[in-house]
């Protein structure tokens, strides 16, 4: 199946200059959600993750129902202040700006065998901060997995030799 037919892009969104991949489509078409959480399932069962982080909020989309078909716990990782309980934070550069994201203390400990998955992978900035907060944890990040990777923005360089998988890549704008 080729899910970039399931894929919209937006010129100018958030802000002028940015061509927003819009995952909505993919989401409302059964099959297609489907078969990215079966590509995903494929690719990382053998890694054996204890536990699934996802970044907020579009990696929730994708990391729930993957931790399900897994039987990993699934994690999220939120913005500052969305969090009830005490929480470990690390700041890190988007492709346009800059933000925070924070975890549970006790999501997630020493042995804890985590994948990181997320809509897409731009810079790297959001990933790298869900590495850095489960690494501070004594988590073991196993892989990263993203539905969309925008190649040319060299995201990958910021996640070291973790097993990654995408699903798309637009190595370009277009």
């Amino acid at each position: 199946m080729d899910l970039r037919e399931y894929i919209r892009s937006i010129p100018d969104f958030p802000k002028p200059g940015i061509l927003f991949r819009d995952i909505t489509p993919l989401l409302s078409n059964p099959d297609a959600f489907g078969y990215a959480i079966d590509e995903f399932k494929r690719t990382f069962a053998p890694t054996r993750p204890t536990a699934i982080l996802a970044a907020e909020s579009r990696g929730f989309l994708f990391g729930a129902p993957l931790a399900l078909a897994l039987g990993a716990a699934f994690i999220p990782v939120r913005k500052p202040g969305k969090l009830p309980y005490k929480t470990r934070k690390f700041s890190y550069d988007l492709e346009y700006g800059s933000d925070s994201l924070e975890i549970h203390v006790d999501a997630v400990g020493q042995g804890s065998r985590v994948l990181l998955i997320d809509d897409l992978l731009a810079t790297g900035g959001t990933i790298e901060a869900c590495a850095k907060l489960a690494q501070e944890a004594g988590a073991e990040a196993v892989g990263c997995g993203f539905v969309v990777e925008l190649s040319f923005l060299d995201g990958r360089k910021k996640l070291g030799n973790y097993p990654i998988k995408s699903l798309i890549t637009y190595d370009g704008e277009t």
